[in-house]
């Protein structure tokens, strides 16, 4: 039988390892998670390939064996779920590079898309922006998902709650987005796109090359060797004594095309914040009622009991958008931004010929008419999405 003695130095000899256990243990997923951003930083364009690829192989999924449906969504989601993460990183690695590339002027500004000037800005500025924007992207990238595994339950009711529970999370978020942005309207992605970043084997070959020519005229002691961090993205060179940075030449055939990339437009030189104008009045309504089309349409949806064939929750649901198109002030498309976020409203429209009691009376006939006309790998590719079309909420929305 041990005594007391004998316990208490077993306890003080046994704890000091556990600790040290559980500290390693902790502390290796962080350590694992930099080698992995540090991983997907240096080889942004072989990530971005693998992802393409991986997007594309759920396409082909669908109907190739049970239960494909889900197997190709979850992979869709997990890809999607992922890329977000990686534009983080990648963002976070653009903006460190452009900032050692700029610490002094250079001879022309870098200007991205107003969409991206006006996303970034409103994601760095408002922390609240960023995580309201994180959550509703999230929200896109898994509904689908969502609503089949609440199908293959078996449970109708709890699917359709799960259809209206996403639509509400969606449209709270985006009405919260209209709140933190001042009544500005909504612009889709509601993040910053990926912003490719420059690629390091491209300088070293530019150094290497620079070496070669020194080593061949014999004046390698009589220059200043050109070391890769002199030189930038698109091939300008910083003087290493000035800070200043020289642009590439023109070819000679293109010296009209050159100097017209070089000139700046008024929204190039705009604020942010002046990328899209505020609403007021009837445009701010006419705002909201966007955003509440797609939750009117699925609750009108989730009440009636010939959900496929009844037409009241079709023409519901487009009569709130159409509403809304009307309310909208004219005016207001004046930039650039507001007329291509416009234009993707007006092509999202024809979404609503994929849904409801417009699919089932009208689309779905002429679908089957291609269907007969196409080949067997086409015709069958088109048989797989017509399920999804049918069964699923999601799958038809914009």
């Amino acid at each position: 039988m041990s005594s007391p003695s004998d316990i208490h130095n077993q306890t003080s000899w046994s704890i000091p390892p556990g600790r040290s256990t559980v500290k390693r243990a902790w502390s290796a997923p962080p350590r694992w998670l930099h080698l992995y951003d540090e991983f997907i930083t240096k080889n942004a364009h072989q990530v971005a390939q693998i992802e393409s690829t991986l997007r594309s192989l759920t396409y082909i999924i669908p109907g190739r064996f049970r239960d494909a449906e889900i197997a190709s969504e979850s992979i869709h989601s997990g890809v999607q779920l992922l890329s977000l993460y990686h534009d983080r990183l990648l963002a976070r690695g653009a903006t460190a590079v452009s900032s050692k590339l700029s610490q002094v002027a250079a001879a022309v500004p870098s200007v991205g898309s107003p969409h991206s000037r006006y996303t970034r800005y409103w994601t760095l500025k408002s922390a609240l922006y960023r995580r309201v924007a994180y959550v509703l992207q999230i929200v896109n990238y898994v509904q689908l998902l969502c609503e089949m595994s609440a199908k293959r339950r078996g449970d109708e009711k709890a699917r359709w709650r799960v259809v209206v529970l996403l639509e509400a999370i969606k449209a709270l978020c985006k009405l919260l987005l209209l709140k933190i942005t001042k009544s500005r309207p909504l612009v889709t992605p509601v993040l910053p796109e990926r912003e490719p970043i420059p690629e390091q084997g491209q300088d070293d070959e530019e150094e290497a090359e620079l070496r070669a020519l020194e080593q061949e005229s014999g004046d390698a002691n009589d220059h200043p060797r050109v070391s890769k961090k002199a030189v930038g993205p698109n091939g300008e060179w910083t003087m290493p004594r000035t800070g200043m940075s020289l642009p590439v030449l023109p070819a000679p055939g293109d010296t009209s095309g050159y100097l017209l990339s070089r000139v700046l437009t008024a929204d190039d030189i705009k604020p942010a914040t002046n990328l899209l104008n505020r609403l007021q009045g009837s445009a701010h309504m006419a705002e909201v009622l966007h955003i509440l089309a797609p939750l009117v349409f699925a609750i009108a949806l989730a009440r009636s009991k010939e959900k496929r064939k009844a037409w009241a929750p079709w023409l519901l649901g487009v009569g709130v958008e159409l509403a809304a198109r009307q309310l909208r002030d004219r005016g207001l498309r004046t930039t650039p931004l507001e007329r291509e976020e416009w234009s993707r409203r007006g092509w999202a429209m024809g979404w609503w010929t994929m849904r409801g009691a417009f699919y089932e009376h009208v689309t779905k006939g002429l679908v089957t008419g291609v269907t007969r006309r196409m080949p067997n790998l086409i015709a069958g590719i088109l048989e797989d999405y017509e399920y999804l079309w049918e069964n699923y909420y999601f799958s038809t929305a914009p």
